[in-house]
């Protein structure tokens, strides 16, 4: 059965284009044609991919890592589609082995089930820098073993996707290197690693950063650290564009220096598509107010902030272009997991698409 989308301007995942529709055919795009006044009449808006976030901690009051975990992954996956995020990577931050052991073992049950939304797992530790732990228990931040390499490489081989946040203080070139070539995403982050040790791990096979600026070693005139390291490299650069964890003009300066490897993360917690106004993280609470998740002495512990809030706060706030902070929502993180079938609006991919409004709101998901 065949459907045409119409009646409102079309992100493809690199640029908006007027006057066109959107052919949908057995649950894929069929294509792109002449806007003709036949099909859906969507009257006015936008219409883009459905968002892609590879870092979401929680969401609907559910947090990975306490509690079941099967049904955090659903509960997690349902709430964010509802934000507008039809692709997610589930992340779980440093949590003790039998933990991590339980979620990679939920993850692949919900791989199997074909949870909708589930792209896979990224794992944010436990194999951090202690000095860069942030909201992380540093009590359970600790270097990576043999046994560990076995688990995420076992864990690669079952899941759609696998993405690995550690820091080169706490896994070496020849680990970093394994676990690259196991087809697994590793992401440097929470590490105050000198340029040096990130680039090695560069070279290693790790290939992106995780929420850039925050808890790394910062860019200095003498001292690069991992920021300058990851600004002057070829990795994908996760970031959290909410005016809090990184101000208007140093996220002005990545996105002019990083181009097309930059992309937006939420870094979502239990509160996401909530009106919750705290939570636990490990025992300890974690408060929501003025926009800001903390924990009692101020530190940040994730973000709160949706994909639409993102892209409103990039477009509106910082002066991204719109098709530029669109991309850095859908087609780009997609990309850096090997998704080429989501985050465009393009024959063949698959249907899952938002309806926006003028102003970037969220009106609706479209999915097949």
């Amino acid at each position: 059965m065949q459907q045409i989308w119409r009646g409102a301007r079309v992100f493809d995942g690199w640029c908006l284009r007027d006057g066109v529709a959107v052919v949908v055919e057995g649950g894929r795009i069929a294509g792109l044609r002449a806007d003709d006044g036949q099909g859906e009449d969507l009257g006015g808006g936008i219409l883009a991919p459905g968002f892609i976030d590879l870092q979401v901690n929680g969401g609907g009051g559910a947090l990975l890592g306490q509690g079941d975990p099967d049904d955090a992954l659903r509960r997690i996956c349902a709430a964010h589609r509802g934000l507008g995020t039809t692709g997610l990577l589930p992340t779980l931050i440093t949590a003790d082995p039998a933990t991590t052991e339980a979620v990679i073992a939920a993850g692949i049950r919900g791989a199997r089930a074909g949870l909708p939304g589930f792209l896979g797992l990224h794992l944010e530790g436990p194999h951090l820098d202690p000095r860069r732990h942030g909201a992380h228990d540093p009590v359970l931040i600790r270097p990576m073993t043999d046994g560990d390499l076995a688990l995420l490489r076992q864990a690669a081989r079952a899941l759609p996707a696998l993405m690995v946040t550690l820091a080169p203080e706490a896994a070496t070139p020849g680990q970093i290197a394994t676990l690259a070539e196991s087809g697994i995403l590793i992401a440097i982050g929470h590490s105050d690693a000198t340029e040096s040790a990130a680039r090695a791990a560069f070279e290693a096979g790790a290939g992106a950063v995780t929420h850039l600026y925050n808890a790394m070693s910062p860019l200095s005139h003498r001292a690069p650290g991992l920021v300058g390291a990851a600004l002057d490299s070829g990795v994908g650069l996760g970031i959290i564009p909410d005016g809090i964890h990184v101000a208007r003009t140093p996220f002005r300066l990545a996105a002019r220096l990083a181009g097309e490897r930059l992309f937006a993360v939420t870094d979502a917690m239990a509160v996401a598509g909530t009106d919750l106004t705290r939570f636990t993280l490990n025992g300890r609470e974690i408060h929501r107010r003025d926009g800001r998740l903390t924990l009692a002495d101020g530190t940040l512990a994730g973000a709160d902030i949706s994909m639409p809030e993102a892209l409103r706060w990039m477009i509106h706030e910082a002066g991204l272009d719109p098709s530029e902070a669109l991309a850095m929502t859908t087609r780009r993180p997609a990309a850096l997991l090997g998704r080429h079938d989501r985050g465009v609006i393009a024959e063949g991919a698959r249907v899952e698409m938002v309806h926006l409004s003028d102003g970037f709101g969220l009106l609706a998901v479209i999915d097949g």
